[in-house]
């Protein structure tokens, strides 16, 4: 059975390989959403960020500095195709995104904490036949 961090895992670094994907990808291969494209950018990387938290909760503030230096490097990565173009604008909003993910992410995880006592404390049913 998995762990919900496991799940977390695998969910964060798919999500993070296929926004990177839509970013770099030719203009005309970017999927249609009927929400504004900031909105897009931003809750992508909000999604991404809150999943890596989850994933990994002790790294909050390293995920965090690697996920917006990613958004804007993300950003310069449309460089290569000559349909794309990188914008400042875009990248704080991916930045933004990042910041409100591991904001959610970092209070899901706490609250998880404090719903479910830690493994010492719980106490362990045993069969007397």
């Amino acid at each position: 059975m998995f762990k919900f961090s496991s799940v977390s895992r695998i969910l964060a670094w798919t999500l993070l390989f296929t926004i990177f994907v839509v970013t770099i990808s030719p203009i005309g291969l970017r999927p249609h959403t009927v929400t504004t494209v900031n909105l897009d950018r931003g809750a992508a990387f909000a999604v991404v960020s809150m999943l890596f938290v989850l994933a990994y909760p002790d790294r909050w503030k390293r995920i965090a500095l690697l996920l917006v230096t990613g958004a804007a490097l993300f950003e310069v990565a449309q460089l290569i195709s000559p349909t794309r173009h990188a914008h400042v604008e875009d990248a704080l909003v991916k930045s933004l995104g990042v910041l409100i993910g591991v904001a959610a992410g970092y209070a899901l995880s706490h609250f998880a904490t404090l719903v479910r006592p830690p493994l010492a404390s719980r106490s362990v049913s045993v069969r007397k036949d």
